[in-house]
């Protein structure tokens, strides 16, 4: 498999992305082919400090960085040679299988839609988020690709999440949930209404509407939002697992007998720190669109980024697209087959 990694991206690039494509190859041996794109001299200089000259790596040079601060749309118009533009442009090329960026997101959804189309039957891409539970890891999608679906949009996120679900996570039959503020069927605003009623009209397993309570206390394998509730819910999980740690460290270490328990309990801690944290996540998959697209975190650090090339190459192995392809035209057919009884 052949993968393009955006070497400029997120916070810390390229220093962390190069760190991290070296920590994948070494690790990961059916990777065939790693592009590393972006200023030549500066992912020379990385791979350099880190004394690696694998054959697999293939740096293809961008004179162009899209900065925060970039319009998403106007950032793929205006810099054609930017390392997320011409990371995608080898996938069109068919050069890579696969992206992945830890940049500017709006700018990697933009440009993998625009230049790679959505899959059959797909009208919008959604950002698939792997969250942890008690006891499962769920998918939240829309994560924030598109902050303003139609009902038709989330309902092909459900269809899109449950065959990331069932192929990648393993998961044989995945419940479905709607994201609302109450598990009522008459509760919501008038968009999720109008997905509820496609959803529970669908072959999918719906369970119906499911609360912010809900998400850990009794877990869906898919909760389908809209990307700006979505986006909500992934940031503010990220800052209450660092607040919990945090709070704890500063209370543990009040007094010896607490110290005393705390080192006890250690193994615990370290469990479930590695539960939530955001680097054995990797990426986000942007699922819809004509290629594979991960999303990895700004601030992501090497082991991020490797971990982020491991989903990159789980999505290609697993065949998600032709599989979403294969569930998005069943549901069409039904859908057809229904109309002249509803007429």
């Amino acid at each position: 498999m052949k993968i393009a990694l955006d070497a400029m991206g997120g916070d810390f690039g390229p220093s962390n992305i190069v760190g991290g494509a070296a920590m994948a190859l070494k690790e990961y041996r059916h990777i065939e082919r790693l592009f590393l794109v972006g200023d030549t001299p500066q992912i020379e200089a990385e791979l350099k400090k880190l004394k690696c000259n694998d054959r697999r790596i293939e740096i293809v040079h961008a004179t162009q960085v899209v900065d925060m601060c970039d319009r998403a749309v106007d950032a793929v118009r205006r810099k054609k040679d930017s390392s997320v533009s011409r990371a995608v442009d080898l996938v069109k090329k068919g050069d890579a299988t696969a992206i992945v960026s830890a940049g500017h997101t709006g700018a990697a959804v933009a440009a993998t839609t625009i230049k790679l189309r959505t899959l059959p039957g797909v009208d919008r891409p959604g950002i698939a988020a792997v969250i942890p539970s008690e006891t499962n890891v769920f998918v939240l999608i829309d994560a924030g690709a598109n902050s303003d679906p139609r009902p038709e949009h989330m309902l092909q996120y459900a269809i899109m999440g449950s065959v990331y679900s069932r192929h990648v996570l393993r998961y044989k039959k995945p419940s479905v949930g709607l994201m609302s503020i109450g598990d009522e069927d008459m509760k919501g605003s008038d968009l999720t209404k109008e997905v509820f009623k496609m959803l529970k009209q669908s072959d999918l397993n719906f369970r119906g509407n499911i609360e912010g309570h809900d998400l850990f206390a009794d877990p869906v394998e898919v909760v389908v939002c809209d990307g700006f509730v979505g986006n909500v819910i992934l940031k503010t999980c990220e800052s209450i697992g660092d607040a919990i740690f945090n709070w704890l460290k500063h209370e543990l270490m009040k007094s010896g007998a607490r110290m005393a328990g705390a080192y006890l309990a250690r193994n615990a801690f370290k469990t479930i720190k590695k539960k939530v944290n955001y680097e054995e996540y990797g990426g986000m998959p942007l699922l819809g669109v004509n290629g594979i697209c991960i999303i990895a975190h700004g601030a992501s650090t090497p082991k991020a980024i490797k971990n982020a090339l491991r989903v990159a190459a789980e999505s290609i192995e697993h065949q998600v697209n032709p599989h979403i392809v294969e569930e998005v035209s069943r549901h069409h057919e039904k859908a057809a087959s229904l109309e002249p009884a509803l007429q």
